[in-house]
C-alpha cells in the first residue's frame, strides 16, 4: 500500500497551497498530501482513493465553500473513510459552526485561520489527528456480534460493557430474521441469550464480563506478580495516576472492575475541562487517557473485582474476587463512586429495561421521537439532557430541589435554556415506575403531594453517588458516608490514626495505611470534578515517590 493520505479541501487557491505546503514540510516523508478545490472534487478524489485501496489518515476542510460547506462535505466523507480523522478550517466568526460540527458530525478539531506559526497552531492538531488514526488505522473493523432481546437486562449489560470498553460490535435483536440465522449457525437458542459471537467465530452464551473481556482481547491477567504501583479504579483519577506513574518509570498496573472512564466516561460531553474549549465526550477523554497510559508502559486490567486490601511488611496487597492476589510497593485507590439507586417501586425490576443509571449512550437511537425523563440536578444529568435532546422528541429533567442553580454549572443551565425540547420540572420526585417487559409509565409526585402518571420508555437516573468502600475493612479509616479519610483528616487532636507505624504524619493523600494513597471522588472532602480528580491522581504519584524515598 502507498503512503497514507492527508487531504486538504479549500476553494481559495492561496489558502489551499499554504496548507499543503505546511503539511508537506512536516509530514511529506510519511504521508502523501492531496489537495481539492471543492467538496465535490474532494469526494470524487476520495472515491478514486477508495477504489485504489489507499488509506486516508486525516482530512482538513474549509468551512465556507460554495455549493457544499465543510460540515456537509465531512459528513459525506465519513461514509467513504469512517476511520479518517477530521478537522474544520474556520475563521474566527465561524467558531460556533465549528463547535456544531464537533457535536453533530463528530469532527475531531477545528483550526482558526491564519494558523501561523504552524509549529504552534497547525502541527499539534495534525499530530493529534494522525496519532488517533494510527491507533485505529484504516483496516476493516472486526465486529463482535451480540444477539439478545431489546428489553433484556443481561443483553443491555453486554452492550454497555462493549461500548464502554470501545469494542466495536453489531447488535441483533432476536426478533430479526438475521438473528435467527446466526443463532442457528451458532448452535444456540433464544434461551441462551445474550449470545456473543467474536470475529473468529467463538460463541459465548450468557457470558460474564471476564469471559467477554478475554474473548475480545482485553487484558484481564497481570503480566507480573509484583509492581511498583497498583492503581485501583480506572476513572479520571486512576487514569491520571497511571499516566504519571508509568511516565515516571514506575512499573504500573491499573485495575478496573468494569470499564475505564468511570462515571466521567459515560458523560456525553464535558465542556468545562481545561484545554478543550469546544468540549470533549467522556468516551473520547477516556480513550485518549487509556492510550496515553499504555504508551508509557502501564498495564490496564479489566473485569477484575478487588475485594480486599492488606499490608504485609513493606508490600501492599490487593485481593481479587477469584482468590488471587497482586502486590506492589504502593497503591493508589481511585475507585470513584457509584450512582445511588432510585428508591421508587418497580425500579429494580425494570433496571436495564427502560430504567438506566448513567447516560447509557447505547440507548440513544432507541430514543428517537420518544419522551425521555432524566432524574437528577447535577452536571451529569444536564449533560445527558443535552445529549438525548438530539434524538428524543422531548427531554424532561425531574429535580427534587427548587431549582438547578445550586447543583449544576451555570454554563450548562444556560445551554439547557436554549434547547427547545428540554424541560425542567422542579420539586418533583419519581414515586413508581410501571411496565411488564419494559418501562411503560412512571408516576411522579410534586412537593404538594399531587401525583401524575406519564408515558415513557426511557428513564435515566443521576441522583448522587455512594463510594462503595465496604471491602476496604476496618483498617482503612472512612468518614460517616464511607469516603476514605486522608492526610490531616486522619489526625484526632494531633494523634495519628491507630495502627500507624511510621514516625511522621500521613501525607496529604495518604490513607490510614502507609503507602496506600487515595485520589478522586472516593476521597473524603474531595472536589467532585474531572479536573480535580486527574490532578489528585498526578499528585498521588508524587507522594508515592516521597513515600518510597522515606521508607
Amino acid at each position: 500500500m502507498s503512503q497514507p493520505i492527508l487531504m486538504t479541501v479549500d476553494d481559495d487557491p492561496a489558502v489551499s497551497r499554504s496548507v499543503a505546503r505546511d503539511l508537506r514540510r512536516r509530514y511529506g516523508q510519511d504521508y502523501r498530501v492531496v489537495r481539492a478545490a471543492s467538496g465535490a472534487d474532494a469526494l470524487d478524489a476520495l472515491r478514486e482513493i477508495k477504489l485504489r485501496g489507499d488509506a486516508v489518515a486525516a482530512i482538513l476542510a474549509d468551512y465556507r465553500m460554495p455549493h457544499m460547506d465543510g460540515i456537509a462535505f465531512l459528513e459525506k466523507a465519513m461514509d467513504l473513510f469512517p476511520q479518517a480523522r477530521r478537522a474544520l478550517l474556520t475563521a474566527y466568526a465561524d467558531t460556533d459552526a465549528a463547535i456544531q460540527a464537533i457535536n453533530v458530525v463528530d469532527v475531531d478539531h477545528y483550526l482558526l485561520k491564519p494558523w501561523d506559526p504552524p509549529e504552534e497552531k497547525l502541527y499539534p492538531v495534525v499530530d493529534a489527528l494522525v496519532e488517533a488514526w494510527r491507533a485505529v488505522g484504516d483496516r476493516p473493523v472486526d465486529e463482535t456480534k451480540v444477539l439478545g432481546h431489546r428489553w433484556s437486562q443481561p443483553s443491555y449489560k453486554v452492550r454497555d460493557f462493549l461500548a464502554r470498553n470501545s469494542v466495536p460490535y453489531r447488535w441483533y435483536s432476536v426478533d430479526e430474521p438475521e438473528a435467527a440465522r446466526l443463532l442457528e449457525a451458532a448452535g444456540a437458542t433464544p434461551d441462551d441469550i445474550p449470545v456473543l459471537i467474536t470475529p473468529d467465530g467463538t460463541v459465548l452464551r450468557k457470558p460474564s464480563g471476564e469471559e467477554i473481556a478475554d474473548a475480545v482481547g482485553l487484558s484481564t491477567r497481570p503480566a507480573e506478580e509484583f509492581y511498583d504501583l497498583i492503581v485501583v479504579g480506572g476513572g479520571p483519577a486512576g487514569l491520571g495516576a497511571a499516566v504519571y506513574g508509568a511516565s515516571e518509570g514506575l512499573r504500573t498496573v491499573l485495575v478496573e472492575r468494569r470499564a475505564t472512564g468511570g462515571q466521567a466516561g459515560q458523560s456525553s460531553r464535558i465542556e468545562n475541562y481545561l484545554g478543550f474549549p469546544d468540549g470533549v465526550s467522556g468516551a473520547q477523554l477516556t480513550d485518549r487517557a487509556r492510550r496515553q497510559a499504555q504508551k508509557f508502559g502501564a498495564e490496564v486490567l479489566t473485569t477484575r473485582d478487588v475485594v480486599g486490601l492488606e499490608a504485609r511488611g513493606s508490600a501492599r496487597v490487593i485481593k481479587f474476587g477469584d482468590g488471587s492476589e497482586l502486590a506492589a510497593h504502593a497503591i493508589v485507590l481511585s475507585t470513584g463512586v457509584s450512582y445511588r439507586t432510585l428508591q421508587a417501586a418497580g425500579c429494580q425490576e425494570l433496571t436495564g429495561r427502560g430504567v438506566y443509571y448513567g447516560s447509557a449512550s447505547t440507548e440513544a437511537p432507541e430514543c428517537a421521537g420518544q419522551h425521555v425523563y432524566i432524574v437528577g440536578g447535577a452536571n451529569s444529568a444536564g449533560q445527558a439532557a443535552v445529549f438525548f435532546s438530539r434524538y428524543a422528541k422531548d427531554v424532561t429533567i425531574l429535580v427534587r430541589g427548587e431549582s438547578l442553580q445550586s447543583s449544576m454549572s451555570h454554563y450548562l443551565i444556560e445551554q439547557l435554556d436554549q434547547i427547545d425540547n428540554v424541560h425542567v420540572r422542579t420539586r418533583t420526585t419519581v414515586k413508581q415506575v410501571h411496565g411488564q417487559e419494559h418501562l411503560e409509565k412512571l408516576t411522579v409526585c410534586d412537593s404538594a403531594g399531587n401525583e401524575e402518571t406519564l408515558d415513557t420508555g426511557h428513564l435515566f437516573v443521576f441522583i448522587g453517588a455512594a463510594p462503595r468502600t465496604e471491602w476496604l475493612g476496618a483498617q482503612v479509616v472512612r468518614d460517616d458516608h464511607g469516603f476514605v479519610c486522608t492526610g490531616t483528616d486522619l489526625l484526632v487532636e494531633g494523634r495519628r490514626p491507630p495502627g500507624w507505624t511510621l514516625d511522621r504524619d500521613p501525607h496529604h493523600l495518604e490513607s490510614s495505611i502507609p503507602g496506600v494513597f487515595v485520589a478522586g471522588d472516593v476521597r473524603s472532602q474531595s472536589v467532585k470534578r474531572v479536573a480535580s480528580a486527574v490532578g489528585e491522581g498526578a499528585m498521588a504519584v508524587t507522594l508515592v515517590h516521597r513515600y518510597l524515598e522515606q521508607r
